[in-house]
C-alpha cells in the first residue's frame, strides 16, 4: 500500500515509520527536560510557567529530525546501502539535527532549553529512533501494509507488472494473479493465470483482493464494465495499469503509454500560481546557495587555474536545450581538459580519461553544477526539473525515444527526480529510463514536491550518488 505524500508515492509501512519517529522524538525532549530538572509529568507544569510552552519546541524538533532522515536517504523506499552504512547516515542525520537545533534556540534564546537537555533529547532520539528501525527491519514486509493486487488481463500490457524487478517496485502490494480476458493472448507465466467463473466481484472476495488493475492490450473487445462497477461498488479499488505502475515505481512508463493518458489525466498542470512558486522557489534557492557555496566556488577556481594555467578558462560554457526546445549556454566549472571534444560531442563515461584531477574531485563533490545557480538566476534554468541535455543528443533521442521532447515543456533543472531515482545517465538506455522519471516529474510536480528533491538532493550530494 502507498500513500502519497509531497507529490510522490511512499510505501505505507514507510509513512507510519516516520510519523512513529516525529512522535518518538517529540516525547524525547519531554523526557529529557524530566531527566535534567528531576521532575516527573506533575511537575511539568511548573517548568512550563517558568520555560514557557514545551510543545511548541517538541515540534519543532520532531520536525528538523524527521527533516534530516528524510535528507540522508532514510525514508528512501529505493535505498540499498547497507545496514552499516543506514546506522552511518542515522547517525550523521542526527549529528546535524542537533546542530540545527542548537541553531535554531541559539536565534530564538527565549525558546531555550539548555545545553543538557539538548544533548539529552539526541541521545533519547537516538535510542528511540535506532528502536524503531530494528523494529521496522522486521515487520515492513508484513501482509498487514501491502495491498492484494489481481490483474485483470494477461497479455503484453499485463506482462509489465511482471517485469518490476527492483523490490522497492514490489514492495507494497503482493500479486494474486492474472485473470485473463476472452480472446487475449497470454505473455504472462501460465501458473499465474487463475480460473475465472465470469464473476470478478466474488473472485476479489474470495482472495481478499483490494485492488483490481485494468491491463487489457485491447479494451474494445470484452471490456467487463459490469464487473469492474460491482468492485468498485463493494469497496475494491479499480486501477488501471499505467496509474499503477506511476504509482509503484515513481515513474511513467514508456512502453504502456498513451497519449490519452496524458490528455485525459491529472497533472501536469502549469497554471499561474505554480510559475511564481517555481520561479520565487529559485530565487530563494538560488541566492542561498551562492552564499553558502561562494568559498567553495572561489577555490575551485583557484584550483582550476593552478592545475591548467591561468590562462586557462575556469568555466565552461556548454549549449543545452532548455524550455520549449530553445537553446541556451550552461555554466559549469571546466572539470575536463580543453581538447576534450576535438572530435565531437561524446557521452560521459566511466573513469573518463578527459577528466582532470581537479574535475574528477569537483564532479564527485557536485561542486562543477554550482554556477547553474547563475542560469536559474537568469531564467534559463530552475532549481528544480529534467537536466538540460544538449542539442546533439536531443535530435539523436528525440527520433528513437518517444515523448522525449515532452520533457522540455518545463525549464530544465540543477537536480530533479531522476537524479535522486537513476545514477548518472551516458547512452540511450539511460536516456530512456530517466526520461520516465522526469515524466513522472511534470506530471507530479507542485511546490511541496520540489522542496521535498531539494531535501533528498542532499543524500546526493553528501554521499556521491550517480556522481560521474
Amino acid at each position: 500500500m502507498r500513500v502519497r505524500i509531497l507529490g510522490q508515492y511512499i510505501p505505507a509501512s514507510l509513512a507510519v515509520l516516520a510519523i512513529i519517529e516525529a512522535l518518538l522524538c517529540f516525547f524525547a525532549l519531554y523526557a529529557a527536560v524530566c531527566i535534567r530538572f528531576q521532575v516527573g509529568v506533575s511537575g511539568l507544569p511548573e517548568l512550563v510557567e517558568e520555560f514557557g510552552p514545551l510543545w511548541p519546541r517538541g515540534i519543532a524538533f520532531s520536525v528538523i529530525v524527521v527533516t534530516c532522515l528524510l535528507a540522508f536517504g532514510l525514508y528512501n523506499s529505493r535505498q540499498r546501502t547497507q545496514l552499516s552504512g543506514v546506522v552511518a547516515r542515522l547517525l550523521l542525520a542526527l549529528v546535524v539535527s542537533s546542530c540545527v537545533f542548537a541553531a535554531l534556540f541559539y536565534m530564538f534564546p527565549s525558546r531555550h532549553l539548555f545545553r543538557g537537555v539538548a544533548a539529552l533529547a539526541i541521545m533519547l532520539a537516538v535510542c528511540g529512533v535506532l528502536t524503531s528501525r530494528v523494529v521496522f527491519a522486521r515487520v515492513a514486509d508484513e501482509e498487514i501494509f501491502k495491498r492484494r493486487v489481481l490483474t485483470y488481463g494477461a497479455g503484453y500490457a499485463a506482462a509489465a507488472i511482471t517485469r518490476l524487478r527492483r523490490s522497492a517496485d514490489r514492495h507494497a502490494f503482493t500479486l494474486v494473479g492474472f485473470v485473463q480476458p476472452p480472446g487475449e493472448e497470454r505473455a504472462v507465466p501460465s501458473d499465474r493465470v487463475l480460473e475465472y467463473s465470469g464473476d470478478l466481484c466474488a473472485m476479489c472476495e474470495r482472495l481478499g483482493v483490494t485492488e483490481v488493475v485494468v491491463a487489457m492490450d485491447d479494451r474494445r473487445c470484452g471490456f467487463p464494465i459490469p464487473e469492474l462497477l460491482d468492485c468498485r461498488l463493494a469497496g475494491v479499488d479499480v486501477t488501471e495499469l499505467l496509474t499503477f505502475l506511476e504509482r509503484e515505481t515513481g515513474k511513467v512508463h514508456i512502453d504502456v503509454l498513451n497519449p490519452s493518458w496524458m490528455i485525459f489525466g491529472q497533472g501536469f498542470k502549469r497554471d499561474p500560481l505554480r510559475l511564481f512558486s517555481s520561479r520565487a522557489l529559485d530565487l530563494c534557492a538560488s541566492l542561498g546557495v551562492l552564499v553558502v557555496a561562494l568559498p567553495a566556488m572561489m577555490l575551485t577556481f583557484i584550483a582550476i587555474k593552478i592545475e591548467d594555467g591561468w590562462r586557462a578558462p575556469a568555466l565552461y560554457r556548454q549549449a543545452r536545450v532548455g524550455l520549449g526546445g530553445r537553446v541556451f549556454k550552461v555554466l559549469k566549472f571546466r572539470s575536463m581538459r580543453q581538447d576534450a571534444e576535438l572530435n565531437g560531442a561524446q557521452w560521459a563515461q566511466h573513469a573518463d580519461p578527459r577528466v582532470t584531477r581537479v574535475g574528477a574531485i569537483i564532479r564527485k563533490l557536485r561542486i562543477d553544477e554550482l554556477p547553474q545557480v547563475f542560469n536559474v538566476l537568469s531564467g534559463n534554468m530552475s532549481f528544480v526539473g529534467p537536466r538540460p541535455e544538449r542539442p546533439e543528443f536531443v535530435a539523436q533521442l528525440a527520433e528513437k525515444i518517444p515523448y522525449y521532447v515532452q520533457r522540455h515543456c518545463v525549464k530544465p533543472g540543477i537536480t530533479g527526480w531522476a537524479q535522486l531515482c537513476y545514477p548518472y545517465g551516458s547512452s540511450e538506455t539511460d536516456a530512456l529510463e530517466k526520461l520516465q522519471y522526469d515524466l513522472y516529474y511534470i506530471k507530479n510536480n507542485n511546490l511541496l514536491f520540489d522542496l521535498a528533491i531539494l531535501i533528498q538532493t542532499a543524500e546526493v550530494v553528501l554521499f556521491g550518488k550517480g556522481a560521474r
